[in-house]
């Protein structure tokens, strides 16, 4: 299943990005293979935050905290585009940056909702990361979320842009 509203004539299952993506490109007189080959995208979202009244929908060790910094989410199944290499290296840039980052693993016998991180990284072959901020009661009217965290979000974004070209050099990949 896909995000509502992605699959529409703009929207993150459809061809308008890599289509916007590839004029930019013509404009730069830049190949797309080239860009590709060195782009990450992170997909912002928000993070199922250990809520007190429902603890037990969390594993112990993947309890997102509200206030804590920004969860990198990772699912085996790539509900989210999150991959063990490239979660590391948003850690690097998190240390970097001086932002708390914390992980967000789906319970097994749990299902999982999905971003638009798998969406356009299997679209578009860009190395994709999905993170957010912690937040409890999410899809409802009284969604909650800590004001640190989204500073911490935008830390952690700004950081990137900051040292993401140093870090991905250092990085060995098989």
């Amino acid at each position: 299943p896909t995000r509502p509203g992605s699959v529409s004539a703009a929207g993150a299952d459809s061809a308008v990005l890599e289509r916007w993506l590839n004029e930019a490109l013509k404009a730069l007189d830049g190949r797309w293979s080239d860009v590709v080959s060195r782009s990450f995208l992170l997909s912002c979202d928000c993070a199922h935050g250990l809520h007190p009244n429902y603890m037990s929908k969390h594993q112990a060790q993947h309890q997102p905290i509200l206030g804590k910094g920004i969860v990198i989410k990772s699912n085996s199944n790539q509900r989210y585009a999150t991959t063990p290499i490239l979660a590391q290296m948003l850690r690097k840039v998190g240390e970097v940056s001086k932002v708390p980052l914390q992980e967000f693993v789906v319970r097994n016998d749990c299902p999982c909702g999905s971003t638009i991180g798998p969406l356009l990284s299997a679209q578009l072959g860009i190395r994709t990361v999905d993170v957010g901020a912690p937040q409890w009661a999410m899809h409802s009217c009284r969604e909650s979320a800590h004001q640190d965290d989204v500073q911490a979000l935008r830390d952690l974004c700004k950081g990137f842009f900051q040292s993401f070209r140093s870090v991905d050099s250092s990085t060995k990949t098989l």
